[in-house]
């Protein structure tokens, strides 16, 4: 008795490069949603993709003026992790150059209207994700205790006139 041969397991075809690099995801990636969960959990209450603001940050801490964007290593160029494609050399080339001359106009927008912006490298948050937590917290208590003293400072009575 010969054994039924069991038919041939469908594969999907290849995706192109297109269908590839429409798959990658512009907010709740991995290394977001990692981060997102630590400073939860560190008691760090945020908002997520603030529309309104310059570059749409993945994170804002809108109380201090904090927005704190996570690059990715392939699409910014970190300087330990990317990797130049093999194809299209001239492309990505100029993609790179305007990724980053995007960012830094956007901090300059964000930095004009009273925010700082906080860059994130992806691979800082797979690495070492508490060592990213506590700068992001740093910050937010040095611009909460900042504001708190601009406050104070300008709801004091001024010198009393004779």
């Amino acid at each position: 008795m010969t054994a039924k041969r069991r038919p041939h397991s469908a594969r999907p075809a290849p995706l192109s490069k297109s269908e590839q690099m429409a798959r990658v995801r512009s907010k709740d990636t991995d290394a977001e949603l990692l981060l997102r969960r630590a400073l939860w959990s560190a008691g760090l209450r945020y908002r997520v993709t603030a529309r309104k603001l310059p570059g749409t940050p993945d994170i804002t801490f809108g109380s201090t003026k904090l927005a704190v964007f996570v690059d990715g290593c392939f699409w910014h160029g970190c300087p330990e992790h990317y990797t130049k494609p093999r194809a299209n050399d001239s492309f990505w080339q100029e993609k790179l150059r305007r990724n980053r001359a995007r960012d830094e106009r956007v901090d300059a927008e964000l930095a004009a209207l009273g925010w700082l912006s906080v860059r994130v490298w992806e691979h800082e948050v797979y690495e070492d994700v508490g060592n990213v937590v506590d700068r992001v917290k740093t910050l937010v208590r040095q611009r909460a205790q900042s504001r708190i003293v601009t406050a104070v400072t300008r709801t004091m009575p001024g010198p009393s006139k004779p």
